[in-house]
């Protein structure tokens, strides 16, 4: 164990860009070569007054700049270090690769930050039990560990900043089962210079198990006991940090998320998509899906012509016909013979959350589906994918991804706050794109998804009411109903491996006659008194991503 000393002398001081009105003229400059016509159009916005859709367009064209990161570190928030207290942090650093230089970096950088720390050089591809309880000899109630791998670096203060964790939690009830704190992090070029900023939701179970957001950006409480499991392991670092995880969920807490970036890595570990398990035919449980219509016949044709396709045993339809008036359409309607499909009369103004709850009074399905008769059904599998997650004992709505007929994305579940409501997350990213660490192609917990194509157990729909037919009869009543499914610990989810294609236009949303604007105002007015989205952050966001984008990114 090498303990560090003359931590003052030992400094490191990171390269930071300079203030300077260059910077964000640089930054206008790289968006508007990136896509001229975009940049123009939204300027003309802004212009006109339009402020809210102009900060919408501008957040992903200014992110798209590689000086976005720079120029945000300009305003970087301080790191909360107060009070520090004096919690014991012992750093293990992974050295395997024999990189000396990066090695002393790593080594320098915990001097600046007066933590002691071991190197585990592993003879054997992973740290010995000697190495780890070398590391852990402070292995009590209030030890913990930092695993590192060569070349990371700590910000500035990241130590105090962690003992200011350490000292809250240890004022609540739950701190002696918190076995997980972790922080943001970004890339460190050997410049010096700051990239890719990794700014993470708080605890999201189901998307840890495709994507490690933890190991390397974290300390864990010592259990020198995890030096069996971890012996000989070439993910030692990964096993560690799974393996309190493991124990911290065991006594019903989950790990802590601290924000700020507190690590500047060498390298991350990219994220992995596990293929679903096909669950058994006859565990699936019954299904009613439900499809709303109005005239279209053509798209309600291709929608019902894709269920009938479905890969799913035990599964009827109602189709909700608000007041067709076109020949074909009533034409269509009245030569549907099938027994798996009923027809319900429900004239009127369009109600959206009506008219599910009326079907859902006569459904017989123990899961219902919501389903827009837009929708085109690409998949025999995606109900079974939906299903399977819809029936388990901590999950609400469970939603697609939803792709526009052009092939860009939709739908990857639904973030708060945006513009102070709520929009979809990821919209009009390709699903080949990385966007902001896969998130759009990883299963994962969600605060809300749209009912455009929802699947959640029928008992829990009527437990909260349905939709709320009086403050959301358009708009929103998705998410209403999510938000309230949460409450009951029932969490959103949204699986992307069921993706189906919504005939949504792209455009949707912007232009409304008079009569409509009014009524989005009304509803979003209502979401905003019921659910505070235009002052709480999205616990699956970040307050750091910029609330007036879907894409996930930086805030300008």
């Amino acid at each position: 164990m090498r303990t560090s000393t003359n931590a003052k002398a030992n400094t490191i001081r990171l390269t930071r860009p300079r203030a300077g009105a260059w910077l964000k003229l640089r930054v206008h400059l790289d968006a508007f070569l990136l896509a001229p016509f975009a940049y123009l159009r939204t300027t003309w916005w802004r212009i006109c007054g339009k402020r809210v859709r102009a900060r919408a367009h501008f957040a992903p064209l200014l992110a798209a700049s590689p000086r976005a990161y720079a120029l945000w570190l300009e305003a970087e928030p301080e790191l909360v270090t107060q009070p520090s207290g004096h919690a014991p942090i012992v750093a293990v650093i992974d050295a395997r690769d024999g990189d000396s230089d990066a090695l002393k970096r790593t080594i320098d950088s915990l001097v600046s930050e007066d933590l002691p720390y071991d190197v585990a050089r592993g003879t054997e591809n992973a740290m010995s039990k000697a190495e780890f309880e070398n590391a852990a000899h402070t292995a009590t109630s209030d030890g913990w560990l930092m695993p590192l791998t060569a070349g990371d670096i700590l910000a500035p203060g990241a130590a105090a900043s962690y003992r200011a964790a350490i000292k809250r939690l240890q004022s609540a009830s739950s701190a002696p089962a918190v076995t997980v704190i972790y922080a943001d992090d970004d890339i460190r070029l050997r410049s010096g210079r700051r990239i890719t900023p990794h700014f993470k939701p708080n605890w999201n179970a189901e998307l840890f198990r495709h994507f490690d957001y933890l190991t390397g950006a974290c300390i864990i409480r010592a259990n020198v006991e995890d030096a069996v499991s971890v012996n000989d392991d070439e993910d030692w670092q990964g096993r560690l940090v799974r393996s309190a995880v493991d124990r911290g969920m065991r006594d019903g807490c989950t790990p802590i998320h601290w924000p700020g970036v507190l690590h500047h890595r060498r390298r991350r570990r990219p994220p992995t998509l596990l293929s679903a398990e096909k669950p058994a035919s006859e565990m699936l449980p019954t299904v009613t899906v439900i499809v709303p219509t109005r005239n279209r016949v053509d798209l309600l044709r291709t929608c019902l012509n894709g269920l009938a396709r479905t890969d799913y045993p035990g599964l009827d339809v109602i189709v909700v016909d608000n007041g067709s008036d076109d020949a074909e359409t009533l034409t269509y309607l009245a030569e549907i013979k099938s027994p798996s499909v009923r027809i319900i009369r429900s004239p009127g103004p369009f109600n959206f959350s009506t008219l599910n709850n009326q079907a859902a009074a006569e459904a017989n399905g123990e899961l219902l589906c919501l389903l827009n008769n837009d929708i085109e059904i690409i998949q025999p599998n995606w109900l079974q994918l939906m299903a399977a997650k819809a029936v388990q004992d901590d999950v609400g709505a469970v939603g697609a991804r939803l792709l526009y007929p052009d092939g860009r994305i939709q739908h990857a579940g639904v973030v708060l706050g945006i513009c102070g409501g709520a929009a979809h997350a990821h919209r009009l990213l390709s699903p080949e794109e990385p966007g902001y660490f896969r998130r759009h192609a990883l299963p994962q917990y969600v605060s809300a998804v749209t009912a455009a194509c929802l699947v959640v157990r029928r008992d829990r729909f009527e437990a909260v009411g349905g939709l709320d037919e009086a403050n959301f009869a358009v708009a929103f009543n998705d998410v209403d109903l999510c938000l309230r499914l949460n409450q009951r610990g029932w969490q959103s989810f949204y699986e992307p491996r069921a993706t189906l294609i919504h005939h949504e236009s792209v455009s949707r949303g912007f232009d409304k006659d008079p009569t409509g604007a009014a009524r989005l105002a009304k509803e979003l007015a209502a979401l905003k008194r019921l659910w505070k989205t235009d002052e709480e952050v999205d616990t699956f966001h970040h307050p750091y991503l910029n609330r007036f984008s879907e894409r996930f990114v930086v805030q300008l």
